[in-house]
C-alpha cells in the first residue's frame, strides 16, 4: 500500500475552490474537518432536517 504524506500534496490547487462533502457521518465528519484544518473552504451537504446539521455547524462548517 502506498502511503502519502503532507509533502506529497499541493493544497495550493484547492486554494480558491470550495469542496463539498455530502453527509456528515463518520467519513463526512472526518474528511470535512481534515480539509477545513488544512485551510480548504468546505461546505457540507445534508438533507433538510438532518440531525447532523447542529454538529457540523458547531464545528464551524457551512451547511
Amino acid at each position: 500500500m502506498q502511503m502519502y504524506y503532507d509533502d506529497d500534496a499541493n493544497l495550493d490547487l484547492l486554494g480558491d475552490k470550495t469542496v463539498a462533502i455530502i453527509g456528515y457521518g463518520s467519513q463526512g465528519h472526518a474528511h470535512s474537518l481534515n480539509l477545513k484544518e488544512s485551510g480548504v473552504n468546505v461546505v457540507v451537504g445534508l438533507r433538510e432536517g438532518s440531525s447532523s446539521r447542529a454538529a457540523a455547524e458547531k464545528e464551524g462548517l457551512k451547511v
